[in-house]
């Protein structure tokens, strides 16, 4: 965050980029993206709050998503929920299939969602937490444009594809953690371009397969690193089948994007398990919070979710933003009304 910064209020930022959103054309469901990137600013994400509001609505403008889109939700089985977005955000559907998700994994122990014709392009742990608050276990997997290249290949395949995962624990906050399967975000990449600055090794290759530490020629047309090296290049593997073979939508490397100049999500797919524990433990908060006491008496520096509020955000609640950020998300909604 730069040297200059205004606080809000967490309703007049969620109402800000609202307008910004539907200004853009989003027209079902803005307020759940909105609630959604100002969970991750009020957490202090760099990479994944205001600073994205552009992108949504850049890709709004090009015409790649579908802001007015009807999703059809598919309830033929017991323990799994089918949605097709119609090429729309997930955040409102994630949103409207949660207690019926929450009660097919209490009715069965456990649930499957499974989307495809989606754009999420914001942190997964937003999605996944209320779960946890409710005393569940969830996990997520997400897919995206081709961007990562596989250990030991020469050129973009996977996406970054984040996976996530959220538990409730006794006496604290839920467990929770949401990492992409790259070293770094490719908003990273995107910042160390626009401020001149070079990358650590081994962060990405450029279009001719050889090391670079210049994050421009990654962008252009080479390939960030998973983490981790064949490790993260499994979990990567992992998160596309999950995502996207799983679900029935795009792998990574059919993304189409590029044909709406503009365009910066990815039509993909999303799937999410969702556990109830107490089907096969008593005493499951309570062993969480055992093992967590054991972490961070072992020197950890935390334990995960710890620096996020256990209990919902509220309205009245202040957040510090960027200057810029803050000026720019008002000239996107400044038309609202007029």
């Amino acid at each position: 965050m730069g040297n200059d910064a205004v606080r809000i209020s967490i309703a007049d930022l969620t109402v800000l980029l609202t307008d910004a959103l539907e200004m853009a054309g989003a027209l079902r469901g803005p307020s759940s993206v909105a609630r959604s990137i100002a969970m991750v600013e009020r957490e202090g994400s760099s990479h994944h709050g205001l600073v994205k509001l552009r992108d949504y609505v850049d890709t709004l403008n090009s015409g790649w998503v579908n802001g007015q889109n009807h999703p059809v939700v598919t309830d033929g089985h017991s323990a799994v929920l089918r949605v097709d977005a119609d090429n729309g955000f997930a955040q409102p559907v994630l949103e409207d299939v949660r207690d019926a998700l929450s009660r097919k994994a209490r009715s069965c122990g456990i649930a499957l969602l499974s989307i495809r014709n989606s754009h999420h392009y914001s942190a997964l742990w937003p999605d996944i937490l209320p779960y946890a608050r409710d005393g569940l276990l969830a996990f997520a997997f997400l897919n995206s444009r081709s961007r990562l290249a596989p250990f030991g290949g020469n050129s973009k395949l996977f996406g970054t594809n984040p996976m996530a995962f959220a538990c409730p624990r006794l006496g604290g906050p839920p467990v929770v953690w949401d990492q992409a399967s790259s070293i770094v975000s490719a908003m990273q990449l995107v910042r160390a371009e626009k401020q001149g600055e070079e990358l650590p090794e081994g962060i990405g290759i450029d279009r001719d397969g050889k090391p670079t530490t210049d994050p421009a020629r990654i962008l252009a047309g080479g390939a960030q690193l998973p983490f981790g090296a064949h490790k993260g290049s499994m979990i990567a593997l992992t998160v596309e089948i999950m995502a996207a073979a799983l679900t029935g939508a795009a792998f990574g490397f059919e993304d189409s994007s590029p044909n709406y100049p503009g365009a910066m999500t990815s039509n993909a797919g999303l799937s999410m398990i969702v556990i109830d524990p107490r089907a096969t433990s008593s005493a499951f908060e309570e062993r969480v919070s055992e093992l967590c006491a054991k972490l961070a008496a072992n020197g950890a520096a935390r334990v995960p979710g710890e620096t996020r509020d256990p209990e919902p955000f509220h309205n009245s609640e202040y957040v510090v933003v960027d200057d810029r950020d803050f000026q720019n998300a008002t000239r996107l909604a400044a038309r609202k009304g007029s």
